[in-house]
């Protein structure tokens, strides 16, 4: 069963295990295959986002990163979605996203936004799958994103 469970500092060691297992986004991302514990932390602790470890029963699989409301266009959106790579091809994180979509479409939240490095073909294909669309381009940090979004109501 797939569960969320809140990120704490007492746990940044695991979302560090999860983060560098993924070496070709890291290497997308910032140019580089690992992540220091200091950039995940100011990455997972910021105080507008609420993140969570995706658990298969009691394993730590995965990260979700959200943000309720972006102050620039006021919209939900997902930071970070991240499986361990050793997990990844069995389905969890299309499970991970859907479960999380379902306790979003509770609290009424209408759509929900998030941002796939234009490199990043795996990870466009995932989300397409997941009903999200492309809406935009826009630079981040050093690279270009695609823009998608997804109306859940």
């Amino acid at each position: 069963m797939i569960t969320f469970e809140k990120v704490t500092e007492e746990t940044l060691y695991i979302a560090e295990e999860i983060m560098n297992s993924n070496k070709e986004f890291n290497k997308l991302e910032t140019g580089r295959e690992t992540r220091t514990r200091e950039e995940i932390k100011k990455e997972l602790m910021a105080v507008e986002t609420d993140t969570y470890f995706i658990k298969l029963d009691d394993t730590y699989i995965g990260i979700i990163d959200y943000l309720k409301n972006n102050p620039k266009d006021g919209f939900p959106w997902l930071g970070l979605f991240m499986i361990h790579s050793d997990y990844q091809g069995y389905g969890f994180g299309s499970q991970a996203y859907l479960l999380f979509e379902e306790l979003l479409k509770e609290k009424k939240v209408l759509s929900l936004r998030l941002g796939v490095l234009k490199q990043n073909d795996k990870g466009k294909r995932f989300w397409k799958n997941l009903g999200f669309q492309f809406y935009e381009e826009k630079p981040y940090k050093q690279n270009i994103v695609e823009c998608m979004q997804k109306d859940l109501m």
